[in-house]
């Protein structure tokens, strides 16, 4: 919580400013927008789990990209996201996922491409114990 949003024409208790501070949840006291102030644990672990729950580029997996000018449209990555879903579905963790060209090792339990390999360059994948086409 940011003291940015507080109106300080308006006059507030001891409590209302230890709320404020430590982020608690505080029905009297709102923000420009008149939405009470601070954010619930429920609400922050909903946000985290949105934000995480799509596939992760470890850094290897984000250098490879870059260095093999390894570039993918939205409808790509979704089928990326959706050849990972299946491996996982098959009880496969270190799964090969093919699409259009472009190879991907994906660490499934961690939901964390490892690494990517576009069409043009050696095809040689070993620790693996499944493969997806997608």
């Amino acid at each position: 919580m940011a003291l940015n949003n507080l109106n300080f024409n308006n006059n507030y208790s001891i409590q209302q400013m230890q709320d404020i501070l430590a982020g608690n949840r505080n029905k009297n006291v709102a923000n420009k927008d008149n939405a009470p102030l601070g954010t619930s644990f429920e609400e922050i672990l909903a946000r985290q789990k949105e934000q995480t729950s799509g596939l992760k580029f470890s850094k290897h997996a984000s250098e490879r990209l870059i260095d093999r000018d390894i570039d993918m449209t939205d409808e790509q990555l979704e089928r990326l996201e959706t050849g990972a879903k299946k491996a996982g579905l098959k009880g496969i963790n270190e799964s090969l996922v093919m699409v259009d060209g472009m190879a991907f090792i994906v660490n499934i339990k961690n939901n964390t491409v490892i690494t990517a390999v576009a069409g043009d360059d050696e095809m040689v994948f070993s620790n693996i114990d499944g493969a997806v086409i997608a």
